[in-house]
């Protein structure tokens, strides 16, 4: 299996001597090709941080993330953006969506800036529209839509340039119940269909619960990591709850 993400003793400090605080300390996993992995911990416990790192939104102070065999702790200016533009697909908890633009032109956007012509762009578009069940607000501005159908138009931008990896940072935070599920079962196709290679970040137990794999982050450190294996979705979601629970977490805080 081809090895996407591998993360090599990574850290990352924020302060200065008077006031250091580590907040990832010493991480190392890896994640293969169509593999989708949930990380999981309560809030400070380097989670969003570690993502962040992975994005490059946020540089480590030691260690390595290598995506697709390239270490991206070295890429600077126009390389680190030609990363970002064609290995990365980002899905964000407040979508981002541009609020001036209809939502074909938000998934669009991505291939015009590669300089992608126009009928494979439509081809393109209208695809991704079919498999994630929006072709119905393609005409749409953001405010014309519902969370949910949002969601799915940042998933669609965020997959439309078959990126090597896609990162996820609470997608379901500010939806209902019933459009989480939605989305989560698209992101089940995306990566069973598709072989999209997801990493999540979440709090949510019931979330978390769709990926095939859970790390489990506390105070900066990894704690614990299941694989779902042959389990439903319900002994899945158990196990997660039992973790949660010797993580010290409030439960309220994983469902």
């Amino acid at each position: 299996m081809k090895n996407i993400l591998k993360l090599e003793k990574i850290e990352k400090y924020y302060g200065n001597k008077s006031s250091l605080t580590k907040a990832i300390n010493n991480i190392s996993f890896d994640v293969f090709e169509g593999e989708f992995v949930a990380i999981m911990g309560s809030s400070g416990s380097g989670k969003t941080t570690l993502l962040n790192c992975i994005s490059t939104i946020d540089r480590v102070t030691s260690g390595h993330i290598y995506v697709n065999g390239e270490d991206i702790t070295k890429l600077k200016g126009n390389h680190l953006n030609k990363f970002r533009r064609e290995e990365l697909g980002f899905i964000f908890q407040d979508f981002n969506l541009l609020d001036t633009l209809t939502a074909y032109e938000n998934i669009a956007l991505a291939l015009s800036i590669q300089n992608v012509d126009a009928k494979e762009i439509d081809k393109r578009v209208k695809e991704v529209a079919r498999d994630l069940d929006i072709k119905g607000v393609l005409e749409k501005y953001p405010y014309q839509m519902s969370g949910g159908q949002k969601q799915r138009v940042a998933s669609a931008r965020a997959i439309i340039t078959n990126p090597k990896l896609v990162l996820a940072d609470e997608p379901t935070g500010a939806l209902d119940s019933k459009s989480s599920k939605m989305l989560l079962e698209r992101f089940n196709y995306l990566n069973n269909e598709l072989k999209a290679t997801i990493l999540m970040v979440t709090h949510d137990a019931f979330t978390a619960s769709y990926a095939s794999r859970v790390i489990f982050i506390k105070d900066g450190k990894i704690f614990n990591e299941i694989n779902r294996g042959d389990d439903t979705r319900k002994e899945f979601f158990d196990k997660i709850i039992d973790v949660v629970t010797l993580l010290g977490g409030d439960l309220n805080d994983a469902l």
